[in-house]
């Protein structure tokens, strides 16, 4: 289908024009739509720019045309294209006129405003059936022979105000005059004249055949239609010309109130898919199903923001919209003067099927105002005057509420006077309008001093309090209709005729220390600590007394606090107070303290363990901490109850994952629920915070760092601060090739004779993760324990012999046995005695042996030294005799790095982190 819309430019007419706030004119398939801000108070439909016809109710459903109002008096007028009063272009193009006539007074005539649309409409179907408010509509295909008049067009002067409803009832076409219409079931037969007297309109296009009727017209009839009323109009018109007589059936169905069901929540209309006085068969097709409000369409990404939903059974198209959804109003109503609303909403369904037999095609377009039953909506007064102020500066703090926007507050009545709100602002009273945040409903505030005449008030000296009264009658209207009613409330407050007492606090890295000084008066009120009343055995436990007032002193891990959050290292924990007047239980001060507490929650241990504390916080009050586990579910606390859990895991645990970063080693792991208990608590409560937190360390030499951690809310990870841990490297001397034992410290001196092979192994120490692996980069010797001194001599570069070297290293391998169990960790090598001999150096019998090292990730390797070890290459042999002394290394190098707290996000890629050992002197003789 081809849509194409003109706006047509205003027409002058002799009346004087008036602009108009809104006014929108769009195509929406065989149907106008004008959309108007302002009130009207008649609509005329305008022909050739002379003949203006009024639009009563009773002709515009006659002709086509239906209107509908809000409550804020915007509008809607709905036109058929085939109305009575648009001009029909060879049934392509259709233009239709429309003045509004706007409300005036009596000394100037009623201002009009003008407004025309085209709408082109091809092609058409063979069958359309539109279903309004107001009329029910059929258009079929005509098939009478040979070529077609125009309609006639309404007749009468410049200030006509009705049209000739008989256009096109005498076309012909070859002779054929259209004579008479049979309606069925009762098989009435009417002239066309009757027809138009009786209600219905009936017309010829230069193609079509159209007739309309009001829904409860006195030849419609009901019939269920897979169980939902229909209201059918059929009919059979007879054409006839000198010798033949040709009939035209047209049959329209529409639904009426009985296809809707209502819940509170939810509207739901069953529309039948196989409509059967429409089918003659089973065998049709469904092509096309379409929603859409106020007679346009939505797309499936408007309907889903709204929630609407259509669902095509084998039976029915069931249509369900949420009540009070976008695209409806509620409107306000007093019954018995209680104060009900309804919601109101025109959907639209637009449906399009062929019949497979006679191949004839229709489109079926309904536009179905629905509103619901009235739902009772009785106000309410809510009293929100503060407690804990002196009779002479209380105010009374009332909201009446809720109502729709249609609903205005004229007066208040009190028992000595009626005031408008005017007069009530003039007096004090500060009567205001407060709307919600989506701008649908509203409520009345009002303040009235405690010290104004309307207000009653009684001393109770037996009590120490005053009891202060109003009583007030609102006076409310409904607009436009201007429906009055009204609503009584009685409010009172009780007020001490003493001062009440003071509360201060502080905190110390343990406790809260809460001090209430009651001023050289006996103590009235009770106290709420927390969400207990303090009883005499909890006195004695948390109270401290002084002749004035009292200490409250509570550890900051008391059940009766709540814990807030956490931050690094530190948890913020916070402590209510309310005194309260034991006569009516209201609150006569609040008092809240909330402070950081410094504590250490997570710690990470140089032999890979990790332990971490997860507390409950306020904002996951349904949480239970048993129930958290580790990023393996398998992995639960170790020690729980109804506030805390406590973790013990190691870092190759628990799906604990590994990363490097800037000669760092990062463990990390998460603390959450498991996903299925995740859901059930969303589903039940969901405001609720979604509980994580994620806890780290960090390995770094010579340095044991704690982990703390922050929950934050759910739009917020909670990220962890970084601990860090320690990781060493030692090189010892084998006492042969079987490197079972080693030469402990008070074996040294040793002894070795030049070329006599020396058997060293390094290795990673204080790590058990099987991932790591230690990769020799360097080893040389020099002539003292200055390992940056000269002369030198390279025994391993980046990783590999050295090639100049006569006698090179060779790299024995590292096997798992019962001393070794990570391989990775351990490398070993073997170097002849040698001595240094040069021209500018005499031979020395000290050798110092020094090593680089790299830990690196084994399951990642990556170019440079983390590429892997070389391979042994045949050693020639060195010619020099002697032996030499080791000491072991008095120092081990440790690895150093650190990261920067409260790091959230880590590389992927590898970065290398090196190491250093060095032997002690080497001697040969």
């Amino acid at each position: 289908m081809r849509l194409f819309c003109l706006l047509m430019a205003a027409v002058g007419i002799q009346a004087h024009l008036t602009p108009i706030n809104y006014l929108n004119a769009e195509c929406l398939g065989n149907v106008i739509r004008l959309s108007v801000a302002p009130p009207f108070e008649e609509v005329d439909a305008v022909f050739n720019d002379t003949q203006i016809i009024n639009l009563t109710p009773g002709l515009a459903t006659q002709c086509g045309f239906s209107f509908k109002f809000d409550p804020m008096g915007n509008a809607m007028f709905f036109a058929s294209l085939q109305n009575c009063f648009s001009q029909n272009m060879d049934d392509k193009l259709f233009s239709l006129v429309i003045q509004f006539r706007l409300p005036g007074n009596h000394m100037t005539e009623d201002p009009v405003y003008r407004v025309g649309k085209t709408c082109s409409y091809t092609p058409w179907t063979s069958r359309e059936i539109l279903c309004d408010r107001n009329y029910m509509e059929v258009s079929v295909r005509r098939t009478l022979p040979d070529s077609q008049t125009f309609p006639e067009q309404p007749t009468g002067g410049p200030k006509a105000r009705s049209g000739n409803l008989r256009r096109g009832a005498d076309a012909v076409a070859s002779g054929y005059k259209m004579t008479a219409v049979v309606f069925s079931p009762s098989k009435k037969v009417m002239k066309v004249d009757e027809v138009q007297r009786k209600g219905y309109a009936i017309a010829n296009t230069p193609t079509r055949l159209v007739l309309r009727s009001p829904h409860n017209a006195e030849e419609t009839y009901l019939q269920n239609v897979a169980g939902v009323p229909m209201r059918v109009l059929s009919t059979s018109t007879f054409f006839e010309q000198k010798w033949l007589v040709t009939r035209v059936d047209a049959t329209a169905v529409c639904p009426t109130p009985g296809a809707v069901a209502f819940t509170p929540e939810v509207i739901t209309w069953y529309m039948p898919k196989h409509i059967d006085p429409l089918i003659s068969s089973d065998a049709f097709t469904m092509l096309e199903v379409y929603m859409g409000i106020d007679a346009k369409r939505l797309d499936t990404e408007e309907m889903a923001a709204r929630n609407y939903s259509v669902l095509v059974t084998e039976a029915h198209i069931i249509v369900e919209i949420p009540v009070g959804a976008v695209g409806g109003y509620f409107k306000s109503h007093i019954q018995d003067d209680q104060y009900f609303v309804t919601y109101t909403i025109e959907p639209m369904l637009e449906l399009l099927w062929i019949e497979e037999v006679s191949h004839e095609d229709t489109r079926y377009k309904v536009l179905f105002p629905i509103t619901t039953p009235p739902m009772a909506r009785p106000p309410q007064v809510h009293n929100y005057t503060p407690l804990d102020a002196v009779p002479e500066q209380a105010v009374f703090m009332l909201e009446l509420g809720t109502f729709n926007l249609d609903v205005e507050l004229l007066n208040i009545t009190f028992p000595t006077m009626v005031l408008t709100v005017a007069e009530c602002n003039t007096r004090g009273f500060n009567v205001q309008e407060e709307r919600s945040l989506d701008n649908t409903l509203k409520t009345f505030r009002m303040e009235v001093p405690f010290s104004d005449p309307v207000v009653f008030k009684e001393k109770r000296p037996e009590q120490g309090v005053t009891t202060f009264t109003l009583q007030l009658i609102y006076g409310l209207v409904i607009l436009p209709e201007y429906a009055p009613f009204s609503h009584s409330a009685v409010v009172d407050a009780v007020l001490l005729d003493i001062v009440p007492p003071s509360v201060t606090g502080n905190c110390d890295q343990e406790n809260f220390y809460i001090t209430v000084d009651y001023r050289n008066q006996e103590p009235f009120f009770v106290v709420l600590v927390g969400k207990r009343l303090l009883n005499h055995e909890l006195a004695q436990q948390y109270i401290t007394e002084g002749d004035t007032d009292f200490t409250i002193t509570l550890p900051f891990s008391s059940p009766d606090a709540v814990f807030e959050s956490f931050h690094s290292s530190s948890v913020r924990s916070r402590l209510d107070v309310a005194l309260l007047n034991p006569y009516n239980n209201m609150t006569l001060k609040y008092f809240s303290l909330a402070c950081s507490f410094l504590k250490t929650l997570t710690e990470c241990f140089s032999n890979g363990t990790m332990t971490a504390l997860a507390v409950k916080v306020e904002s996951a009050p349904s949480l239970n901490p048993s129930q958290l586990t580790l990023s393996d579910p398998a992995c639960g606390p170790t020690y729980s109850d109804d506030r805390l859990a406590y973790f013990h895991f190691t870092v190759n645990s628990c799906g604990t994952t590994r990363k490097f970063i800037n000669n760092v080693m990062l463990y990390e792991n998460i603390i959450s629920l498991p996903d299925e208990l995740e859901v059930k608590i969303n589903a039940t409560t969901s405001s609720e915070d979604e509980y994580q937190l994620k806890v780290s360390c960090y390995y770094v030499v010579n340095a044991t760092r704690t982990l703390a951690f922050l929950t934050r809310l759910r739009d917020n990870v909670p990220f962890a601060e970084t601990g860090t841990g320690r990781l060493t490297v030692r090189m010892r001397l084998a006492q042969d090739a079987s490197y079972n034992t080693f030469h402990q410290e008070e074996d040294y001196p040793v002894v070795r004779y030049l070329r006599q092979p020396l058997h060293f192994e390094v290795e990673l120490t204080k790590s058990s993760d099987p991932k790591v692996a230690l990769v020799l980069d360097h080893c040389w010797a020099t002539l003292n324990e200055d390992r940056d001194s000269r002369p030198r001599w390279n025994l391993i570069i980046n990783g590999c012999e050295n090639p100049e070297d006569p006698y090179r290293v060779v790299f024995p391998p590292v096997v798992a046995d019962a001393r070794v169990h990570f391989p990775p960790h351990v490398k070993r090598f073997e170097v002849h005695m040698f001595s240094f001999t040069n021209d500018a150096v005499e031979p020395s019998g000290q050798v110092f042996v020094h090593c680089d090292v790299v830990i690196c990730d084994a399951s990642s390797p990556s170019d440079g030294p983390c590429s892997g070890q070389c391979v042994n290459q045949d050693n020639p042999k060195r010619g020099m005799s002697g032996f030499m002394l080791f000491r072991p290394c008095q120092t081990i190098t440790e690895l150093i790095g650190s990261l920067s707290t409260g790091q959230r996000h880590v590389k992927d890629f590898f970065e290398e982190h090196h190491l250093y050992v060095s032997s002690g002197y080497i001697l040969w003789v």
